[in-house]
């Protein structure tokens, strides 16, 4: 039986692009064999948020190993930190916390949170201070987001929050425990096959989506720019992974929102199967634009398989 703490595991992170909305979607789409697997391995090449990761530990407690990745250093150490040393974590940003909520005026609040961004920006901060301050700044920041610049600089600015939660220990908590079965790794995504081994694994790819217009564009997760190059190799990945026999499902921007006449992934994925689902745009800028969309699942196994 699972404990409370790991019933309540759910991302640390407000990420732009998380999956917390489409878990139902997700969850309707996975193949059968998962549901009486004994020993299952889970892989997330792009970890993001960890919505489905942390969903998915809840959902099969008989995952023998999991193992994730992200090129984005800042959620490497956090995870790490998250995993290793939570109450140390959570001490950090409890003292945070006070300090900014001392601050009654909205730009001593600013000014406090401008400093933070210029400590988290020199990129000399041991994995602890930095994790403190990543977390910080996603409470605090316009709109939850994480954006750096092509120097790796978080440049989102200030947001005018009353009270933000900056210490959710329950949650740090929560996720540590799910995460002592989880291998955390920092790099590019082809590296998660070196630990897949004879059994079924089953991956889940969540990479930057392509921008469904011009006006759209939205993946500076990190400086490297997530381009049709590189979803085209991703899909040479994915029949990677198809020929070992293993089991895949990814997402991406369903483009036909923009353009019905736009192919680009029935085209690139057509050999595999393409289901296109209702989510929800929750951080956009216009407030207009935050609504329902479509979105891609795309996977190797069959209708009749899930």
């Amino acid at each position: 039986m699972q404990s409370i703490s790991q019933r309540n595991a759910k991302p640390f992170l407000k990420w732009a692009g998380g999956k917390a909305q489409l878990i139902n979607p997700i969850s309707e789409s996975l193949p059968k064999h998962l549901y009486s697997s004994k020993n299952l391995i889970y892989i997330e090449p792009f970890i993001g948020s960890g919505a489905l990761l942390f969903w998915f530990l809840r959902t099969f407690p008989n995952t023998q190993k999991a193992i994730i990745n992200d090129i984005n250093p800042d959620l490497y150490k956090a995870y790490c930190v998250i995993k290793g040393e939570p109450e140390n974590l959570i001490k950090d940003l409890s003292l945070l916390q006070t300090r900014y909520y001392s601050l009654k005026n909205e730009e001593e609040r600013k000014d406090f949170f401008l400093t933070k961004r210029e400590e988290f920006n020199t990129r000399k901060l041991d994995s602890l201070k930095n994790s403190a301050l990543l977390i910080f700044m996603n409470r605090t920041c316009y709109n939850g987001l994480y954006r750096v610049n092509s120097k790796g600089l978080f440049n989102v600015p200030f947001g005018k929050y009353k009270n933000p939660k900056i210490c959710d220990a329950d949650t740090i908590r929560c996720d540590s425990q799910l995460l002592q079965k989880v291998t955390i790794l920092n790099g590019d995504y082809s590296e998660t096959l070196n630990y897949i081994d004879s059994k079924k694994t089953f991956f889940y790819f969540d990479p930057p989506y392509k921008p469904i217009s011009k006006s759209s564009s939205f993946n500076a997760y990190a400086a490297d720019i997530f381009d049709d190059k590189e979803q085209e190799r991703l899909k040479d990945f994915c029949k990677k992974i198809d020929s070992l026999g293993h089991s895949f499902l990814l997402s991406n921007s369903d483009l036909k929102n923009h353009d019905s006449e736009n192919e680009y992934f029935d085209n690139l994925y057509k050999e595999f199967n393409i289901k296109r689902v209702k989510a929800r745009r929750s951080i956009n800028s216009n407030s207009t634009k935050r609504g329902e969309i479509f979105e891609l699942l795309i996977s190797n196994y069959s209708s009749e398989t899930i």
